[in-house]
This record gives C-alpha cells, structure tokens and sequence, in this order.
C-alpha cells in the first residue's frame, strides 16, 4: 500500500488546514481539547457542525447525492487526521454515522427527503435507543414493545445508556413488534421525532469522571407514526445489523488515537521520570510508547482498506468487528499510559477545569486535565457498540466457521 500522498492529496490537505485556520475559533478548539468522554461539548460541537455544513464537509462519508462530500477514502483520513490534530470538537454524529447511512439503505423516498437533508444541515439530531436493563450485548432479547394502534405505534418500556438523549431531539429505536418465533423475527426499527413526545421521560446517568452523557430512556404509551419505522415490520434485526457495522467500523479509530499519542508524548515531555530527565527519555516508558505507536499504525492499515471499500459501495461487513476490537483495546492501553504519566497528578477530581471558560489554577498541569477522566469513560469502549467478547463470537462464526 503506497501511503505517500499524491499531489491532489497534499493540495486537498493544505485545503482543509487553511479552513481549520480560519474557522476553528479559540473556543471550539478549547471544546475539543477539553473532551473527557465521547463527545465534545454540545453546544460547541453543534456550532461547529453547522460551520462544516457551510462548507459542504459535515458528512464526509455520504454520497453526494445525499448531500454529502463524495471525498475519497485518504481524503476523508486526511481531513479527520488534520480535524483530531487542530482540537476540533468532535460532533454528536450519530445521525451522520448510523442512522443516515440506515435510511439511505432501507428509507422510503419520503423518509429521506425528511430526515437526510436536516442530519447533513445539524438542524436535527438523533440518539439510538438500542440496549436495555439485562439487554446489553445480547440485543435479541430486548422488551420495549411497540403495540400498533391505527397509524401508530404505541410503545412501552425501557432502554438505557442512551448517550446524548437529554440533548437529542430525535431518537432512532429498535422495538418489539411481535413475540413469536426466533427473538430476532420480531423486531422493528422506528424513529420517533421528538424526544419531548408525551410519556416520554429520560432519566440522567453520570459516569464515573462526574460527566452526564448517558440516560435511562422510559416510554409509557409513547406513539409514533407507523410510517416512521425503517424497513418493513418485524425486519429490523437486519437494519440494525447493518447500523452496527458503520457504528463499529464506519469512522476510523486512528486520527484519535494518534491525537491522543501526541498527548501523552506532551506530558512526558513536562513530568520527571522516577530517576532523573523527563519521563519522554525513560526507556521502559518509551518503549511502551512505541509499542503503542506501532499498534496503531497497524490499526491504520486496516482502516485505509475500510475505508477504500466504503468509498467503492461496499459495506464494513465483519472486519468492523476486527476494527472495534483493535480500536478500543488500543485506546484503553493509551488511557492507561497517560494517568501512568501524571502520577499523583492524575488523580484530583477537577471537573470543572474542563468547562469551557475555566481559567482558575489546576492541580494537574493543563495538558493532563482530561487524562482520567478518558481513562474512566473509555472503560466502557469494550463494551459499548457491542462488547469486545461478542465481536470475537463474530469473526469466529462468520470469519472462522466456528
């Protein structure tokens, strides 16, 4: 694989650097560099969304005809590389990386006409109401029941770790639509439009570094239209097979952990190793560090491949699950070394050093104030999108024929 960039590619990156000079201001870079869990500040993120949609560039993975930038698979690494490396706050895309990519598929023309233009725009914005109380990675057995009513559908019960649901203001959801057969038989995939529709309530869960980005979702008599289900009733096994795969291998891991290597590398740079010099010029920590580095160059090579085939047409299919595991192991030993960096420094509970704004003394150095704070949420990067244990069921079922 030739990994030079050709002359387009480097006219194309010097593009996108000159935009994120002009137009990431000091507080969306602020927004960024302070991002502690999944996404960025909300606000800032969404700011930033529309900013990009401006310019065309908010959807970098869609087609053109869905508005979308058509970019090649190295341009779109390329503009997620130099996006990762200037502290642009990443976006709350779940509309853009799962559920657009879902109605492209299986929406009818009056679905995509409605939804598709207003997720490339930001001025909608979804969260995914897939795992329940006792139905994490086995999404089979969920309980949330969807009973249709005329044109509706009326539904009940639960789902939880719902990330981004406070701040949503539309939810796409798996349900059950029949209880006979195979558990997987009976499924449906709908949309509701608005998460204030009546008898929805949402409850706030704070993880373990103070920050509030899941919930706990709970419908009671909830309606939403039948003709806002995705596919056909009792098919949504299927669509949301096909959402996983892009929400496990539809964006690369890469730009971010290279982002966060460079991170570490800074404040190895600035804290003292147990003998004397910086920690940056201890052997063992270095050589951790370029163990790391090498993992995630590995990584990379998977991700440029994914990438190429999605920009020819092709879906992630099981290498997505490949991917996850890789990603998110490798972002967790990436954790681990940053709090290892900090030492003591890692440890004082300083939430509030990551407001936007905040200028009052820190006890950690500026550089390592999210450190554990990533170290705590990305504990549940194995987990989530499908725990690591079930993506290795995956590739030895359909890889292996195990």
């Amino acid at each position: 694989m030739d990994l030079d960039l050709s002359p387009q590619d480097q006219a194309f990156r010097d593009e996108v650097r000159r935009f994120l000079d002009t137009h990431l201001t000091e507080d969306l870079r602020e927004a960024g560099a302070k991002t502690g869990g999944v996404f960025a500040d909300f606000e800032a993120g969404r700011r930033w969304h529309r900013v990009l949609a401006g310019k065309g560039w908010s959807a970098p993975a869609w087609p053109k005809e869905h508005g979308g930038t058509g970019w090649s698979a190295t341009e779109r690494y390329i503009f997620s590389r130099e996006c990762t490396a200037m502290d642009a706050p990443r976006i709350f895309s779940m509309g853009l990386r799962m559920v657009g990519p879902v109605i492209m598929k299986f929406g009818t023309p009056e679905q995509k006409a409605k939804y598709l233009p207003r997720i490339v725009s930001g001025d909608i914005v979804f969260c995914q109401g897939y795992s329940e109380p006792g139905s994490g990675s086995d999404l089979a057995s969920l309980k949330t029941r969807a009973v249709r009513d005329g044109d509706d559908y009326v539904i009940n019960g639960t789902k939880i770790w719902t990330t981004g649901a406070h701040v949503a203001d539309h939810m796409f959801c798996l349900v059950r639509t029949a209880a006979d057969g195979k558990p997987q038989d009976g499924i449906s995939f709908v949309l509701i439009d608005s998460m204030k529709t009546p008898g929805l309530t949402v409850k706030p869960i704070l993880t373990l570094a103070g920050d509030h980005e899941v919930n706990q979702v709970f419908f009671d008599n909830v309606r939403t239209p039948v003709a806002n289900r995705i596919g056909p009733e009792n098919a949504g096994w299927t669509v949301a097979k096909y959402l996983l795969e892009f929400e496990r291998g539809g964006e690369a891991y890469t730009p971010n952990l290279h982002a966060r290597l460079e991170d570490i590398r800074r404040i190895a740079r600035e804290e003292a190793a147990d003998g004397s010099g910086c920690l940056l010029a201890d052997r063992s920590f270095a050589e951790r560090l370029a163990e790391i580095e090498m993992d995630i160059s590995a990584l990379e090579m998977i991700e440029m491949q994914v990438l190429s085939d999605l920009s020819r047409g092709r879906n992630p299919g099981t290498v997505s699950s490949s991917m996850k595991i890789r990603g998110s192991e490798t972002l967790q030993k990436l954790d681990h070394l940053g709090v290892e960096a900090l030492g003591w420094y890692a440890a004082p509970f300083e939430p509030e050093a990551r407001h936007l704004g905040h200028n009052a003394p820190t006890v950690a150095p500026a550089a390592g104030i999210t450190a554990m704070p990533l170290y705590l949420n990305n504990r549940a990067s194995t987990i989530y999108a499908g725990s690591n244990e079930i993506q290795r069921n995956i590739i030895a079922k359909a890889v292996l024929g195990l």
